[in-house]
């Protein structure tokens, strides 16, 4: 299917793109999570309003950036959402955002995400080619959205150097899987963390679908959340970043510098 991408400015146009984040982010239309005036208002200072459409004109992605301090030639994406992840529309996306981003003077792009969530975590991680570089405790307080309600908000900053490469779309293999010392269990008896001690490089299991597990059980979900957490905090304490996502749920921490 052909995906178009184009920055939106017309009334109607922002107008659907808050419809499809209240749809994204399960909250009523009179309720949205980015509503259209904040929107109009982002693009209208500087920044930049992306949609993706099929060729049928549907809405099936959005993103929203902004630019940040001048002197560090960035770019904060405070949003991004696709309406499904086995067509691309995401990468479609960020990189149509990161071409608007280059052709104004930037050269690295950062924005955040819910660490548990693993497909997100391989897409911004494997997909795009960025690093984890701050974990947020908390960052927005509580959420009252169809998707966060009764969690906290903990945060993954990922930062983009839109003047790498693209990585290969289709890497032959797997991160390297989890060896070394088992340093903790994770809330379901299984493995949360390993270390290796002769490269230093650690590894933590998030759920398979956080999302699912916190609407059964939000008390289990919580309990994953500390659970990552700690893994997270100590080790970027430590100068670690996250470098990649295997399919099944393991992030690849190392040693800020080092090689993914």
């Amino acid at each position: 299917m052909t995906v178009t991408v184009r920055t939106v400015h017309d009334v109607a146009g922002i107008a659907a793109v808050a419809d499809f984040f209240c749809d994204v982010w399960q909250t009523p239309r009179t309720m949205p999570p980015y509503p259209a005036e904040v929107l109009h208002s982002l693009a209208h200072a500087g920044g930049a309003v992306h949609a993706a459409y099929d060729t049928g004109g549907q809405l099936l992605g959005a993103a929203v950036a902004v630019f940040g301090e001048p002197a560090e030639r960035d770019v904060y994406s405070f949003v991004a959402a696709a309406r499904t992840s086995d067509r691309g529309t995401g990468l479609v996306v960020k990189r149509a955002q990161r071409d608007w981003a280059v052709q104004r003077g930037a050269r690295s792009m950062r924005w955040t995400f819910d660490p548990l969530v693993g497909r997100n975590a391989r897409f911004n991680l494997v997909k795009l080619g960025g690093r984890g570089t701050e974990y947020l405790v908390d960052f927005y307080g509580p959420m009252a959205d169809g998707l966060n309600d009764g969690d906290e908000s903990d945060r993954l900053t990922v930062t983009w150097d839109l003047t790498a490469p693209d990585p290969d779309p289709d890497p032959a293999g797997e991160p390297p899987a989890p060896a070394g010392e088992l340093l903790t269990t994770a809330p379901d008896g299984a493995p949360l963390a390993y270390r290796d001690p002769e490269t230093a490089t650690l590894w933590c299991r998030v759920p398979d679908d956080i999302v699912k597990l916190r609407a059964a059980d939000p008390e289990l979900g919580l309990r994953w959340r500390h659970a990552v957490r700690e893994v997270f905090t100590e080790a970027f304490s430590q100068g670690y970043e996250a470098t990649a996502m295997s399919r099944d749920g393991w992030y690849t921490l190392t040693p800020r510098g080092a090689q993914a």
